[in-house]
């Protein structure tokens, strides 16, 4: 919330309006404490947890006489225009106060709290809202303010647990908020390898406690030591009966005598500092509710403003507000499919995916050998975060289906070498966590005398589709790949790229795995580096990050980190903008605005300002205000398990590029030998998602929208971030200067 209340405020100074907070939610506006807020005001804030204002639940706000009172205190100010940040609950009394507006501004003229004067100023109330809530239960949204950053509490508990649980060959059940929804709970269970989920929208059969049973003694017989149980706080049954943590121990200790613990997280999962996505997101939500409130007509209805398909977008209130009240509905009626569907494709297609994903061995399957196939998986580029969570989900989702993967180790040298591989069921468990790469990988480009090798080593394991995972450099060798089909009739078979790389820079996905993960690596480290100077006199830091000349984590991290500038390749800079940012820092810090500045460089932004040229430039001419630190991340930026959205990335990508490779084999042949081909050249993609649809693109398609020498996509959509970006960290006094970027 606080990253939203940040973007709000700041916003709204920035197009000339005056600001205020109501603290305390709604009963703060019935009490009056309501103050104008400063761009000062919401300095140091966007890396704190929970919100700075407060909030607070009100029955009297329920009541006319105190909506009369809120009404009152706002118009004496001059409040007509409401942003509201919080839940269905919050949202829906900002739909009442606008719906009785004039109703009981007529009440407090009769009555004479107010004058007619003052009333008649004031005849009507324009309200906004955004979401802020953990459960991500609104209709109409991706996802809400809070969500991401649960899930980042509840993935570091899993894997705090899994390591005490495996020592002590123990099962482990987690609770995790959610008493309507079982967004946390399905989320941490596909991205952790739990072994069951309970969750309200989809109850499990009356003899759930066999099943379980049953799961966990086939764990067993395989060598498991952890099994890990996720329960939705409102998980039940089918007869809508509650499922506790309780009654789930009872089941695997009273039955079974297994060693059982109970996690119960509670409010911790509200708790601790922002993700890196919930900073953007709450950024990219608060600028927009501003714009929102002041181009609304005075008859119009509230909206609400939220992300949808990677877009931030605004939808009627009372329509979203009333979606939600009818899923919870639909639940206490036991309707659950009807509720499901009203969830969105995506939570059903979740629980899908964990079905065959939390399988201890493949189901058997009695298939003719023509409709079994060979699929290779290689992995090229760097190690990301996320690389090894793909192969997971791709093996399994394979082996599902009944056929073979082969791991193609160390890069591009194994595949030369004949380092096939092939991958069983259980060479994949507990793969979802690990950071780096399972099969090894290289940034080597293949060069053109090694493709004749590349050809007998498919034959060999008569390989009949071909998955790249990787960064940029897997984009350029599945095209050299594909342009050497009539010489090689061996790489006639489909081919599928999955874009894994933190530069973000491969055509055809608006995200690549591994990304995100880097992206919090680096906003930590600033949030840690403004630590680091508290108590010490003013200081810069010049943060180097990596991205090749994608400017992607210099803008993204910028955003998240609350940066003072951030410098790209993408936006070509000289000596005289260098100089005005100086002065820009200066002046903050000698107004006493602000002790520590924070100034992001992507590594290739420019040839000549390097890292150590900005360092020596900020140093000598903010010497007597600041002083100046460099720090380059490197390849730490790398490292670290991934985060939940990469997790959750791979694993979706990697399922869609299943379904795609088996569409593929439905339009393909074998000749005599029984070698698969294609009769068709469109036959390799980018598996890659827009907004929230997952697209496979042609690879040739793309190759128009790409800058070849510079590794870039030539229109990149996140660069819509960049004014939002200034506009946060820039200071009023700097406004109307024709040198500020």
């Amino acid at each position: 919330m606080n990253p939203c209340l940040r973007a709000i405020v700041r916003s709204a100074l920035y197009v000339g309006c005056t600001v205020f907070y109501v603290k305390e939610g709604y009963q703060g506006m019935i009490d009056d404490e309501i103050q104008e807020a400063t761009w000062d005001s919401v300095s140091s804030i966007i890396h704190r947890g929970g919100t700075v204002i407060g909030s607070a639940r009100s029955k009297e706000f329920l009541t006319d006489e105190g909506k009369m009172k809120a009404i009152k205190n706002l118009i004496t100010r001059g409040i007509n225009h409401l942003i509201v940040i919080g839940g269905d609950g919050s949202l829906t009394g900002a739909h009442e106060l606008k719906k009785n507006w004039t109703r009981l501004l007529d009440n407090l003229v009769s009555q004479g709290l107010v004058t007619k004067d003052l009333a008649d100023q004031h005849p009507y109330v324009k309200i906004v809202g955004t979401v802020g809530t953990i459960d991500n239960d609104f209709s109409g949204t991706d996802m809400t303010i809070g969500a991401d950053s649960a899930l980042h509490r509840i993935q570091e508990a899993v894997d705090s647990i899994s390591s005490t649980a495996y020592s002590h060959k123990r099962t482990f059940i987690l609770e995790v908020m959610g008493r309507h929804c079982g967004y946390l709970a399905l989320k941490t269970a596909l991205t952790c390898e739990a072994d069951y989920v309970f969750v309200p929208e989809m109850p499990p059969p009356m003899n759930w406690a066999e099943d379980l049973e049953k799961k966990i003694k086939i764990g067993f017989v395989y060598g498991k030591r952890l099994h890990i149980i996720v329960l939705s706080e409102g998980a039940v049954d089918e007869n809508h009966e509650p499922i506790t943590a309780d009654k789930v121990k009872q089941v695997l200790v009273g039955k079974m005598k297994i060693d059982t613990r109970v996690t119960v997280l509670g409010h911790v999962q509200r708790g601790g500092s922002p993700s890196a996505f919930d900073r953007i997101l709450g950024s990219r939500l608060g600028a927009e509710t501003v714009l929102a409130v002041l181009e609304l007509h005075q008859d119009d209805e509230p909206v609400v403003v939220v992300l949808y398909s990677n877009q931030v977008q605004r939808v009627p209130l009372t329509t979203a507000v009333e979606k939600v009240k009818k899923v919870k509905q639909l639940l206490d009626e036991n309707k659950f499919d009807e509720a499901i569907e009203l969830r969105g494709r995506s939570f059903k297609s979740n629980f899908q995916n964990f079905k065959i994903l939390s399988r201890l061995e493949p189901k058997k399957l009695s298939l003719d050998s023509q409709n079994r196939y060979n699929i290779a998986v290689l992995h090229i580029g760097t190690p990301v975060c996320g690389m090894n969570a793909c192969l997971f989900s791709f093996v399994r989702n394979c082996l599902h289906r009944g056929s073979k993967v082969f791991g193609i180790f160390n890069g591009i040298e194994g595949f030369l070498a004949g380092h096939f591989r092939e991958i069983q069921w259980s060479d994949v468990t507990g793969l979802v966590s690990e950071g780096g790469s399972y099969l090894g990988t290289k940034r080597t480009i293949p060069t053109d005398e090694m493709y004749p090798k590349f050809a007998d080593q498919f034959d060999k394991y008569k390989i009949d589709g071909f998955l790249i995972i990787g960064g940029f450099e897997g984009y350029q060798a599945a095209l050299e790949f594909i342009k050497r089909r009539d010489r090689h009739k061996e790489f006639r078979i489909p081919i599928a790229l999955i874009p894994a790389t933190i530069n973000n820079n491969v055509p055809g996905s608006d995200f690549s795995v591994g990304a995100d993960t880097a992206v919090n690596i680096i906003m930590k480290a600033c949030d840690l580096f403004r630590q680091s100077a508290l108590g010490t006199k003013r200081r810069v830091f010049i943060v180097e990050t990596m991205g090749g000349k994608c400017g992607y984590l210099a803008t993204a991290a910028g955003i998240a980190s609350g940066v003072d500038s951030s410098w790209i390749f993408e936006e070509p800079y000289n000596i005289q903008h260098l100089t005005t940012e100086v002065e820009h820092m200066k002046m903050k810090m000698i107004d006493g605005k602000i002790l520590r500045g924070l100034v992001l460089r992507n590594e290739m932004s420019s040839d000549n300002y390097n890292t150590d040229f900005f360092t020596r430039l900020y140093a000598e001419e903010g010497k007597h205000v600041f002083t100046a630190r460099k720090n380059i991340l490197g390849h730490v930026q790398q490292g670290d398990t991934p985060s939940v959205f990469d997790r959750s990335l791979a694993v979706k990508l990697s399922v869609n590029a299943v379904q795609w490779f088996f569409r593929q084999f439905e339009n393909g042949t074998r000749d005599s030998e029984g070698r698969f081909s294609m009769s068709s050249d469109d036959s390799s993609v980018v598996i890659g998602i827009f907004g929230n649809q997952f697209c496979n693109t042609k690879i040739n398609d793309l190759l128009p929208l790409v800058d070849m020498e510079n590794r870039l996509v030539k229109c990149e959509w996140w660069m819509m971030y960049r004014p939002l970006l200034k506009i946060l960290a820039c200071h009023n006094s700097v406004y109307n200067d024709p040198n500020f970027r």
